[in-house]
């Protein structure tokens, strides 16, 4: 089944904007007219909002409309705007929050100790099991064009890091694709990489999704056969393309 990530799981990662205590530290649990009780309901508000936000923008892209994403969330379209003053507001949390994680999970694969195709293959089958790919942002792909031309890891040109920036670096998709490149590099010159495979096809890859109406219906068909098949034979039919045979 794909992961399951909410809000209070990227807090860890630095991301601008993370999501408050329920209650103030400190605070009373019974202050005078319910006001904790308020700020649970609306921390779960957001938590909703955020987990709806994910699934609209994952299937429908970040063009979809705010509505749909209170519709997903069970509330109305003004509880939405009252958290996100604007669709750009709450488009920039998301993908800054889905890049964080991501970027996270490819400096584990990178510097793990796993072989250079486990890395790869490993990080690929979380990030699109996850859904995460399909959130990036569309600067991410204009740099991992620029990326492609790059044949060796060491020629990947660094951006430099402001001191003290370091969780908002997290969120900076460049991060993430320095990261994959070189995890695509390394792949390269150990043979395990087809000729010519370039961090924009693994971007390609990251980004994977299967079409609604090729996902197994909940009680139709071999009930034997796991929801998520169709998911796992589209990411190792890509894997496949990838690697070299």
């Amino acid at each position: 089944m794909p992961e399951q990530r909410g809000p209070a799981q990227r807090e860890s990662y630095g991301v601008p904007g993370a999501v408050a205590p329920a209650v103030a530290p400190g605070a009373p649990a019974d202050e005078p007219g319910g006001t904790a009780r308020l700020r649970v309901d609306a921390r779960r508000n957001l938590e909703s909002v955020l987990r709806a936000a994910r699934q609209v923008f994952g299937e429908l892209g970040y063009g979809a409309p705010m509505e749909e994403v209170a519709r997903r969330a069970g509330v109305g379209v003004g509880t939405v705007y009252r958290r996100f003053p604007s669709k750009e507001v709450l488009v920039q949390r998301i993908a800054a929050e889905e890049v964080a994680w991501l970027t996270a999970q490819a400096k584990e694969s990178l510097y793990g100790g796993s072989g250079p195709w486990d890395s790869l293959a490993g990080y690929l089958s979380r990030a699109v099991g996850s859904g995460a790919g399909r959130l990036l942002p569309p600067s991410a792909f204009r740099y991992a064009d620029e990326l492609a031309t790059f044949r060796d890891a060491a020629d990947v040109p660094q951006v430099p890091v402001q001191r003290g920036a370091e969780p908002v670096w997290d969120a900076d998709p460049r991060q993430l694709l320095h990261l994959l490149a070189a995890l695509v590099a390394r792949a390269a010159a150990a043979g395990e990489l087809r000729p010519g495979v370039t961090v924009a096809d693994v971007v390609l890859v990251l980004t994977a999704a299967v079409p609604v109406h090729a996902r197994p219906v909940r009680g139709e068909g071999d009930e034997s056969q796991p929801q998520d098949a169709p998911a796992e034979r589209l990411l190792q039919i890509l894997l496949n393309g990838l690697r070299a045979h």
